[in-house]
């Protein structure tokens, strides 16, 4: 087995896997992938439903039929795939330590991508009171219980959150005979787009609590329902239910990029990157939702091939410029973050879209894009900006900026 790749990705979800095929066809680099679990594919093998694979495959399919054919891309271009294989550290100096049934080895790329994606946060870092019942998932962990482990999960259930990994969850608990008895967002109005909105009402016949909270997880040894307070008028009630399905409210998992002191952003939490995906030390990229939670796998695969690309001319011209030197993108509230979080006039990003994420719904907004208190850019978008979902910007707009002139600054 190779011990010093060209490449050393970690993390086997749709951005690891699609720039790591795409880089053996391009150069035929020696590649390996790390994953810890023991099989490949993310988030979406264990995603039983339709809806994966239109951005990037142009098809339409389910989950595991997609990671499937990222596997199958990737072994048929010659990477070296290592699963059940835990990193337990990793430094750019030093490289990869990682722990397998196969024992104890160290890893150190020419070039490292981090792709180890995102998580949800769980009930604990919501900070929502109560017992230890149990019932009590994330939609990660519902999904990994029903299709991968076939069983049940519950009879009534309560999803948290709004988004379109809400409706995933709806749709596992359908699949495993649980009735969703109450879908919860504190927001006016789901997150997710209208048309899973009103296709997911329509089909599922989910009641839906706008401006509520989960306040407490009620029972013992089972969970028995849940408490809501409406945050218009303080009035609390109990829901019955024996599971609860947290879901969304994204972090990426960025414990290496953390261990490898790498520039976080504070915003995304993730690595703060430039347009190429390059971090803040020479030679190691992030790509996909590693770097800002988060997007479709679809979108993240896209992300990962245009890291490829990247590293593809890094690995050419190893001399080449480093990251930085261009100008930081900061964001105004209600936006909370803008991916990537720098800026180079003639580096645009995948898909030439600069992404943001706002807290608040509006329908048509206006974004504009300033620079030493000066307007650079301003145009109405024809599209929503909503909590829960990736609101994307065109990238021409901040083409007037000026090198040297400082910030820039995007808002709604």
């Amino acid at each position: 087995m190779t011990t010093n790749p060209d490449v050393l990705v970690i993390g086997a979800g749709p951005s690891g896997l699609t720039a790591a095929t795409e880089l053996r066809l391009r150069t035929g680099a020696s590649v390996v992938v790390l994953e810890r679990e023991r099989t490949a594919g993310g988030i979406p093998r264990h995603s039983d439903h339709i809806g994966y694979g239109m951005r990037d495959l142009h098809t339409v399919t389910t989950g595991p039929r997609y990671a499937a054919r990222l596997v199958d891309a990737a072994l048929d271009a010659g990477v070296e795939l290592r699963t059940g294989t835990m990193v337990t550290a990793w430094t750019p100096e030093t490289g990869a330590e990682c722990t397998s049934p196969a024992g104890h080895s160290r890893l150190r790329g020419r070039v490292t991508l981090l792709a180890t994606g995102a998580r949800e946060r769980p009930r604990s870092a919501r900070m929502i009171p109560g017992g230890r019942p149990a019932g009590v998932l994330t939609t990660g962990e519902l999904q990994n219980t029903v299709h991968l482990h076939h069983r049940g999960a519950g009879t009534k259930a309560v999803v948290v959150g709004g988004e379109l990994v809400s409706w995933s969850a709806v749709m596992t608990l359908r699949e495993a005979g649980c009735e969703t008895v109450a879908m919860v967002t504190r927001h006016a109005r789901p997150e997710s787009y209208g048309v899973f909105n009103l296709g997911g009402r329509a089909m599922f016949r989910t009641p839906l609590a706008t401006h509520a909270r989960v306040t407490q997880v009620l029972g013992r040894h089972r969970v028995t329902g849940v408490e809501l307070e409406d945050s218009r008028t303080g009035e609390r009630r109990i829901v019955e239910c024996d599971t609860v399905v947290f879901t969304g409210d994204w972090i990426p998992d960025h414990e290496l990029a953390r261990a490898g002191g790498l520039a976080l952003d504070p915003g995304t939490r993730g690595p703060l990157v430039d347009a190429l995906g390059r971090t803040s030390h020479v030679g190691v990229f992030a790509a996909g939702n590693a770097v800002h939670p988060v997007d479709t796998a679809d979108v993240a695969a896209l992300g990962g091939r245009h890291a490829a690309g990247a590293i593809a001319r890094f690995l050419a011209h190893p001399d080449s410029p480093a990251w930085g030197g261009g100008l930081r993108i900061e964001v105004a509230a209600p936006l909370r973050w803008a991916s990537p979080g720098w800026f180079h006039p003639h580096l645009p990003p995948a898909r030439q879209r600069i992404l943001t994420w706002s807290e608040e719904y509006i329908g048509a907004p206006t974004v504009t894009v300033s620079q030493a208190g000066a307007v650079i850019g301003r145009r109405r978008l024809p599209w929503p900006a909503s909590p829960g979902r990736v609101f994307r910007i065109p990238w021409s707009l901040l083409t007037g900026a000026v090198p040297g002139a400082g910030p820039i600054t995007i808002s709604l």
